[in-house]
């Protein structure tokens, strides 16, 4: 663990996910306005938070849209806040409540397409907690996801 600036570390993250972005017709969009950015983590759980949730809404996205992929950081006192919101599939009320769960996947017919075994965002919720960290879920079954 060591001090890192957060928003640095996301834009990078970012810039890697872009090309893929683009290249499915969509667009990331950078608000990252945490004044404060900087953050006690290990460098490359964190990164890899970021990259799973961010490769995640390129995996889940709707074919009907173009993915529209929001990037944001604040802070609010002295807490530093990270949302990564997009207009993907979407989840079920029912399904939030267990998408942190190892090998839980919500669309077991999905799995052949996005590949993957269920344990990104396990490791994701993992990760928060070795950093004293919350994760809450928003989404909308359709509409897309908010975390």
């Amino acid at each position: 663990m060591k001090e890192l600036d957060a928003n640095e570390i996301i834009a990078h993250v970012v810039q890697t996910l872009s090309l893929k972005v683009t290249q499915k017709g969509g667009q990331v969009e950078n608000r990252l306005e945490a004044i404060d950015p900087f953050i006690n983590a290990d460098e490359m759980h964190f990164t890899n938070i970021i990259f799973n949730l961010m490769d995640n809404a390129v995996k889940y996205r709707r074919d009907d849209v173009p993915l529209h992929l929001i990037v944001s950081t604040w802070n609010k006192g002295d807490c530093f806040f990270i949302c990564i919101e997009d207009n993907g599939i979407g989840i079920s009320r029912e399904d939030t409540n267990r998408i942190f769960e190892r090998f839980y996947r919500v669309d077991k017919s999905h799995s052949k397409e996005t590949g993957g075994t269920g344990l990104g965002l396990a490791i994701v919720k993992h990760g928060a907690i070795l950093h004293e960290a919350e994760i809450r879920v928003e989404s909308v079954l359709g509409s897309g996801t908010k975390i």
